[in-house]
């Protein structure tokens, strides 16, 4: 059953995704950003920021930045951007493997001649 192996291994990129997504939405309500220096965001229990901060993700939708100042104009990959991006590629993860658990039985994976299932990677990439 290819089809259905991918499917739950789609289904679990789609759930840590989702986890990853929505953690870091949780900790930006409850992230005090007014002393970075005196009350860091590691001594406020974050766990998905400082991965976000550490590859670069610096500014927020709100106007603050990690370091201190303020922001203008953040643009589409600050701390809320990056977290709605998980979310909607945890929600496009769960249709896929949807579509992948229900279009599991596909004659691409049979073999003609026994009709047993079989993976014939010539067949299937041509």
């Amino acid at each position: 059953d290819p089809g259905r192996l991918i499917a739950v291994h789609i289904m679990h990129t789609a759930l840590v995704a989702g986890w990853a997504g929505s953690m870091a939405l949780y900790e930006l309500a409850v992230f005090d950003p007014s002393d970075p220096v005196l009350d860091p965001m590691w001594r406020q229990g974050m766990f998905v920021i400082p991965f976000m901060t550490r590859l670069g993700i610096t500014n927020s939708w709100g106007g603050w930045s990690i370091t201190g100042g303020t922001v203008s104009n953040p643009g589409i990959w600050s701390y809320e951007g990056v977290a709605g991006a998980h979310i909607v590629f945890s929600g496009l993860c769960f249709l896929a493997a949807i579509w992948h658990w229900v279009y599991w039985d596909l004659a691409i994976f049979t073999d003609e001649r026994t009709g047993k299932p079989s993976l014939d990677l010539p067949k299937i990439f041509g």
